[in-house]
């Protein structure tokens, strides 16, 4: 049986699961997601605990997939997930303007990125952009888009970076 499918995803207080055919929903605090589920993997609900289970050897990537997914789901609706976004370099300047994301990156022209829905996007200071969301892919996904428009170069490190992120410098060029 696959590692990761074999331990069961916890439902903590407030978090219920309804599961159909081919479809689990997971619904919490912040709100609800659904998963489909693929033929040959199903998930079963005991107490407190989703379990997953599989048919056939084949499958056992989708299991582990699926529990993956769905530990990421219960933890999303929840607690929620974030990536933090540093802007470094002169005059680099984020702000959000209603349900756009207005960037300052150093080109000839502002960079408004529109804001995808269940999505929110704060800026606590102009160099930092905050991304919340329940869904982690989401979240993941517009923090790679808005960092692919300015990615930081490798000579100075200037560009939209992640938080943490260690940039390797190269040496410039000698005379």
């Amino acid at each position: 049986m696959s590692r990761v499918a074999k331990r069961p995803v916890d439902l903590p207080q407030g978090v219920t699961a309804t599961i159909a055919s081919n479809l689990i929903k997971v619904k919490g605090a912040k709100g609800e997601l659904s998963l489909p589920v693929v033929s040959g993997v199903s998930v079963v609900q005991e107490d407190k605990t989703l379990a997953i289970k599989y048919e056939d050897v084949a499958k056992r990537m989708a299991a582990g997939s699926t529990r993956a997914h769905l530990a990421n789901m219960v933890q999303g609706v929840s607690k929620g997930y974030e990536r933090k976004l540093e802007l470094v370099g002169v005059g680099f300047r984020a702000a959000v303007q209603g349900k756009v994301l207005n960037l300052t990156l150093g080109f000839s022209h502002a960079v408004n990125y529109p804001i995808p829905d269940g999505i929110s996007i704060e800026t606590p200071s102009q160099t930092e952009v905050l991304i919340k969301g329940i869904d982690r892919q989401r979240v993941g996904q517009v923090a790679a888009e808005i960092r692919d428009i300015r990615p930081p170069e490798p000579y100075k490190g200037k560009g939209v970076r992640y938080s943490g992120e260690k940039i390797t410098l190269k040496e410039g060029k000698k005379k």
